[in-house]
């Protein structure tokens, strides 16, 4: 029985995900974390199945809002979207999992380099300001959107690159690894990411291609380990 489990778990869920105060209807741009930060905390549940109409009940919006978010996690493949039946939360293997990390590592080494020629400051601004989202989610314990942060850097650092396909291909990558983590990295309040990202930045900003391309690594290195250490340790039981 896999659905989107009780009315009042439902209820639950949405006073779980407050959602920031603005004027008028919420937007795809309004729902779209939510529905992913609930996903990456799994309050929906890995590989469960639901409804448009289930999903629109708990985040008080219409189908049409509903469906359009799934359009666009479906695009990134956190959501498997077939006709004639239940959308999906995906739930990628350990083999899918050690490719996803091999072919960022490919990604990112480029655009990183790429990001060192000309990073204006707009840019660097925004991505300490990532940053700083990253460690204040993590000092409140919320998982979740921490993780979907850290993922907006990588994609943010990827947009500063200027190479529009490789920075596409790169957001077909850092969602599924975000579900990734959310689903097998020890749950812990110690949690590097954000000071890596920071020094990061500051590789960038000083246009220290050397040091930025060996933070990354060191960076990719960590998630690696993270990621299919415990994987492999959870498909061994």
């Amino acid at each position: 029985m896999n659905t989107l489990v009780s009315h009042q778990h439902n209820r639950n869920m949405l006073a779980a995900l407050p959602l920031p105060g603005r004027i008028g209807k919420p937007s795809v741009d309004d729902i779209y974390p939510r529905i992913f930060d609930a996903i990456l905390e799994q309050r929906i549940a890995p590989a469960s199945r639901f409804t448009e109409e289930s999903l629109g009940d708990v985040f008080g919006v219409s189908r049409s809002i509903i469906r359009r978010v799934l359009a666009r996690l479906s695009h990134q493949q956190v959501v498997i979207l077939r006709p004639n039946h239940r959308p999906q939360v995906a739930a990628p293997d350990l083999e899918q999992t050690r490719q996803i990390l091999h072919a960022r590592r490919l990604a990112e080494q480029t655009l990183v380099r790429l990001a060192c020629k000309a990073p204006q400051p707009q840019d660097l601004r925004h991505l300490r300001d990532l940053v700083e989202q990253e460690q204040r989610c993590l000092d409140r314990g919320e998982r979740g959107p921490a993780i979907r942060l850290s993922g907006e850097f990588h994609l943010q650092l990827a947009a500063m690159a200027g190479n529009a396909p490789l920075a596409q291909f790169l957001g077909s990558l850092v969602p599924l690894t975000s579900l990734a983590l959310a689903r097998h990295e020890v749950k812990s309040r110690r949690h590097c990411a954000w000071q890596e990202h920071l020094a990061i930045v500051d590789a960038v900003e000083g246009r220290n291609v050397n040091e930025a391309l060996r933070l990354m690594d060191e960076h990719l290195d960590h998630l690696e380990q993270k990621l299919l250490l415990t994987a492999g340790t959870g498909s061994s039981k």
